[in-house]
């Protein structure tokens, strides 16, 4: 019983340990912030808008209308075609096809959850915008997550070295990071609709990236045979 207890925790990697902590943590803070938007709650919106209000210069507003650009369709829908037809043109067609299958489902995903919970937007946004869609949950943190997901599984797939993974990994999840906050110092999302947006995304790519490597790992098996 022992030794198979042993074998057990062996086979268990911390990789795993980690990614099932950060599972589990992002949907539990998902669920709760649903809750509390669908029971009309104030978890702290408001003190939100109220503390980034106090920071909000004119040269630091500038800079979050620049940021906030990266997580609209007109930047990623672009940057989506742009990586397809790069793969296509190198006929790596595995790849081409499971950015199609993550930013499309993600997608669906984000434009039914805010069907259902119909959360109207903050009152006077800091921009115009043609968004006509619901607040909840911020497709800015959602989209732009996924898609620094996606560049992040690239780049760790890639010949760079370790350190530069590294790197580049974290620049990219902070600027996917101030995506997000630009939303609420523009007032254009609560600050509950972005870290939906996030905790979402973090529970969609470990969902489509394992099920999409498990797809590739037996079809790489086959064509083996």
């Amino acid at each position: 019983m022992k030794n198979r207890i042993q074998k057990i925790v062996g086979l268990i990697s911390l990789e795993f340990v980690i990614v099932a902590f950060l599972f589990i943590g992002a949907l539990f803070v998902f669920a709760l912030v649903a809750h509390a938007v669908y029971e009309n709650e104030d978890l702290f919106d408001k003190r939100a808008f109220a503390y980034l209000s106090s920071y909000s210069s004119e040269g630091f507003l500038e800079a979050m209308k620049f940021f906030t650009f990266f997580g609209s369709i007109l930047f990623l829908l672009p940057a989506y075609i742009l990586l397809v037809v790069y793969f296509f043109i190198k006929k790596e067609f595995r790849y081409c096809i499971d950015i199609l299958i993550i930013s499309i489902s993600s997608s669906v995903l984000m434009f039914g959850l805010k069907e259902l919970f119909h959360r109207q937007r903050p009152d006077l946004p800091l921009i115009k915008s043609i968004a006509t869609t619901y607040s909840f949950p911020s497709g800015h943190a959602l989209s732009s997550f996924i898609f620094c997901s996606v560049l992040i599984d690239l780049i760790w797939e890639s010949t760079l070295a370790r350190v530069w993974k590294w790197v580049f990994s974290i620049l990219l999840l902070l600027f996917s990071f101030t995506i997000g906050i630009s939303r609420i110092v523009l007032k254009m999302h609560y600050a509950t609709d972005v870290i939906a947006g996030f905790c979402l995304g973090i529970v969609w790519v470990i969902i489509s990236f394992r099920v999409i490597k498990k797809i590739n790992f037996k079809e790489a098996r086959i064509s083996k045979k």
